[in-house]
């Protein structure tokens, strides 16, 4: 059975890819773009350092920098606005997953029109949008290179996850250098987050021989560099390997989908505001947990990519070592339980059956190797206590 396989039409990957920006606008035959970013980019000089070097190349481009984190169907309305304003040809994707993501967003809404909720799963959006050009500064999202976004129906308290040809970047700028910057919580997030795109991809029902490759090869480049990266941000050896270990978890499940860890986590983030790399930290060890005994194999595979077992454990073995590293990990990098980062008992308790149900309605738990009912959803919640 054959695969078709989805990536953006041109990569540019390595320390100071970002110069390649106005060589790539050329090639993909735009010379009016839109940098969409956050205030932090902006702060730190990097969208400025995006209209330099465009300027170089008597490229203008004007700056959007509204976007939030978590991004919802009002944050991009001005977004959508902004691109709709203007003369623009293509938009600049600059930041982390959110920000790409809006851009995501921004591109078909701009060019179509409708509501962010039209575009809702299990509508396949295959329509080109304005062109987008991600240029990642997070090591985790691998949103760069994925045919989806995720917006927040902020009314309903929904993560939606939109799917399509159309949500995929035309271009990706892929730039370690960008990440050095990044402080330890935001490096422990995005990578656990790159470390279960790697990890869900590899145990998939939607998994193949290419997604496979991809996802192996990200997870013995994130597996040894996790904490490396998060103790010494200055570690240029460690981000390097972070940054193209999330690129290929990103290649990874974008051509395999995500599972449950994923189905699990929008809703908590939707619900109580959670970042989406935290929330999967969270819930990886347990749902791997439960997962094991429908692919005790593959996440053996897993254990032996990621560093935490050898050739010579069996695959129980392999398994239990892979538990104790995912537990181990949340301690070290220091991953809050739902009730140290502030959640009301009571309101989690109280909304399990509805997140319950968005999981399942987000079609991402229907990829694990052991699909759960509601009821077992449920009782994984309960078990973050």
């Amino acid at each position: 059975m054959s695969s078709q396989i989805v990536l953006p039409r041109l990569m540019q990957i390595g320390g100071g890819a970002i110069q390649q920006i106005a060589s790539t606008l050329h090639s993909l035959n735009c010379s009016r773009p839109l940098i969409v970013t956050d205030n932090m980019m902006v702060k730190l000089e990097y969208a400025a350092h995006i209209e330099r070097l465009l300027t170089e190349h008597d490229i203008t481009a004007d700056v959007f920098s509204d976007t939030v984190p978590e991004p919802t169907m009002a944050s991009i309305l001005a977004g959508v606005e902004k691109a709709k304003s203007g003369d623009y040809d293509s938009i600049i994707a600059l930041g982390g997953g959110s920000p790409i993501d809006s851009a995501k967003a921004i591109a078909i809404l701009a060019k179509f029109g409708g509501g962010m909720r039209d575009y809702k799963f299990p509508r396949i959006v295959n329509e080109a949008g304005l062109p987008v050009i991600a240029i990642p500064t997070t090591a985790g999202t691998g949103s760069e290179v994925t045919r989806f976004t995720i917006i927040t129906d902020e009314t309903k308290d929904e993560k939606m996850l939109c799917v399509g040809l159309g949500f995929m970047p035309m271009a990706a700028l892929v730039d370690y250098e960008l990440t050095l910057s990044l402080p330890p919580r935001i490096t422990a997030d995005t990578g656990i987050d790159a470390l279960t795109h790697a990890m869900e991809a590899y145990v998939s029902k939607k998994a193949n021989p290419f997604s496979d490759a991809q996802a192996l090869a990200a997870m013995r480049l994130i597996g040894p560099n996790l904490r490396k990266a998060y103790h010494d941000g200055n570690n240029a050896t460690a981000r390097e390997a972070m940054m193209l270990g999330s690129t290929l978890a990103g290649v990874a499940f974008s051509n395999a989908s995500v599972a449950l860890v994923h189905g699990m986590s929008r809703p908590i983030g939707a619900f109580f505001h959670v970042p989406h790399g935290l929330s999967n930290a969270m819930l990886l060890p347990c749902v791997t947990a439960y997962s094991i005994p429908a692919a005790a194999d593959r996440y053996a595979d897993c254990a032996r990519a990621i560093g935490v077992a050898d050739s010579n454990d069996d695959d129980s073995t392999a398994n239990q070592k892979l538990l104790d590293e995912l537990v181990a990990l949340n301690r070290e990098l220091h991953v809050p339980s739902p009730e140290a980062f502030g959640i009301d008992r009571h309101k989690f308790f109280e909304l399990m059956p509805t997140m319950a149900e968005q999981a399942l309605a987000s079609g991402s738990p229907g990829n694990n190797p052991r699909v759960p009912s509601a009821e077992e959803i449920i009782a994984l919640y309960s078990e973050l206590w």
